[in-house]
């Protein structure tokens, strides 16, 4: 919201689609105009990518695996021309990339960030790295490259655009109009999934730490009993949850819940959602004994 990173954002939360808005940040970073329609999101980007509508990729900071269709994004980067790769260390994008850039960590560059109040607090590089470039340098190099120059040297100077552009007085959000959608009711044997990233789980920041990732919470399905009976397991037992893609089995957890909703952890050990699945929050899924 603040980096204006939505695709109907501009910086502080303006929207795109407001005259005001665009006036503002055009005058800050003096361009005559900008163009008011909104941009795309990351399942809109790499479907345009898949389409063969883009010529090159930069991927910065992105596991494939935490998207809602890890399949389809990594064909979706093979199918790209041209792919820069912006990393810390390899990666499921390594090897599908042209141009591999590293990057500094964190504790080798200076940065911003906002609380869980909203409040901006800000920290300098603690370790002097010589060679080491921050992501804001080298996306600086790139657009130079391009011929389009983004006047933000260093992290203070990124402080001070947002400064300037942080008054805005009017509306901070654009809700798109979606058109209603039919949705399809579970029946018994069937429940509606639900899923979230727990703390510890199998992501990017964990790899080759065995006694930090064995402190993660086992995979388990939490249901309902009376779900659990539908599909004819129990509490301590296991269930099998399957879609059209595929199938993931996890011990059952009965839970006071809504019947016919399930919950799987997102990213664990023995339970790839997006992976496996192809499934995300509302996919309906189907519910069996394993045995």
């Amino acid at each position: 919201m603040e980096a204006g990173a939505l695709p109907g954002l501009l910086p502080a939360g303006r929207p795109v689609a407001d005259p005001a808005a665009r006036a503002e940040v055009a005058r800050a970073w003096g361009v005559a105009t900008l163009p008011a329609e909104p941009g795309k999101d990351g399942s809109q980007i790499l479907a345009a990518a898949l389409a063969g509508d883009l010529d090159a990729l930069v991927v910065a900071g992105v596991d494939p695996a935490d998207l809602p269709d890890p399949k389809a994004a990594l064909e979706a980067i093979e199918a790209t021309p041209f792919v820069v790769s912006l990393e810390l260390r390899p990666s499921a994008v390594t090897d599908r990339a042209d141009v591999v850039l590293p990057v500094a960590a964190v504790p080798e560059k200076a940065g911003t960030f906002l609380n869980w109040e909203g409040r901006p607090g800000s920290f300098e590089a603690a370790l002097a790295v010589a060679g080491v470039e921050s992501d804001l340098e080298v996306l600086g190099r790139i657009a130079d490259e391009m011929d389009v120059h983004l006047g933000l040297p260093d992290a203070a100077a990124a402080r001070r655009e947002l400064g300037t552009l942080t008054g805005w007085q009017g509306s901070r959000t654009s809700v798109p109009d979606y058109p209603p959608t039919a949705r399809s009711l579970p029946g018994p044997g069937e429940a509606v999934l639900a899923t979230w990233h727990q703390l510890i789980d199998t992501g990017r920041m964990q790899d080759g730490e065995p006694f930090l990732a064995g402190t993660a919470r086992p995979a388990e399905a939490l249901m309902s009993a009376a779900t659990a009976a539908e599909a004819g397991t129990a509490d301590g037992d296991r269930v099998t949850v399957t879609t059209a893609q595929g199938a993931i089995t996890v011990g059952v957890r009965v839970h006071d819940m809504p019947d016919r909703v399930i919950w799987l952890p997102a990213h664990a050990l023995g339970c790839e959602v997006r992976r496996e699945l192809g499934a995300g929050n509302g996919t309906l899924v189907t519910l069996r004994s394993p045995q």
